[in-house]
């Protein structure tokens, strides 16, 4: 993930986000918080905010379709029922077929296919817990399961939340529901 000082980012493992103030030499990243304060972060506890002044990496060696990049199109907020005294759950639901997230995929290798599908995933997650959304639908298709076997290790590796197979009546086996929790 290639950072730049003056991007805005969100935290991976908290709520909130801010913008990248400098990088130290051990790699750590100082991010100016939404109250003003400077934290230090790993590039693994931090992910940019993807949204329509979110510029891509121009020496990035894959072609992004900077049109289609963005969370509002591959995520759907269904708002949940309220029955009783349950809360309101929202549940998002993302897409990571390659064809919803770029215009064209003719020129690309699979590993630059997986890093795409693989940064939509983070960007997404890191948004949903900035906005403390309680559940996540993740489409990773059925295929080969490489692609559910990088999710599925992605999160396994992240900190407040549960996942297992999405309604099989609903995604057949090709997709993973995330249920995220806030203390």
């Amino acid at each position: 993930m290639s950072l730049k000082v003056g991007d805005k980012i969100v935290f991976m493992n908290e709520s909130g986000g801010g913008v990248i103030k400098s990088i130290n030499t051990i790699g750590k990243y100082i991010v100016e918080d939404e109250n003003g304060f400077d934290k230090s972060y790993f590039v693994s506890e931090i992910a940019p905010v993807f949204n329509e002044n979110y510029k891509i990496d121009e020496s990035s060696d894959v072609n992004y379709n900077k049109d289609k990049i963005h969370t509002t199109a591959t995520t759907v907020v269904i708002e949940g029922e309220r029955t009783g005294k349950r809360k309101q759950i929202d549940i998002w639901e993302i897409d990571l077929h390659i064809e919803e997230l770029v215009e064209s995929h003719r020129d690309l290798s699979n590993f630059e296919i997986m890093k795409i599908q693989m940064r939509e995933l983070k960007s997404i997650l890191a948004n949903a817990k900035a906005k403390r959304i309680r559940k996540l639908v993740v489409i990773h298709g059925v295929g080969e399961g490489v692609l559910k076997s990088e999710v599925r290790s992605f999160l396994n590796e992240q900190t407040g939340l549960n996942f297992y197979d999405a309604d099989f009546r609903e995604y057949g086996k090709g997709a993973t529901t995330v249920e995220l929790f806030y203390f």
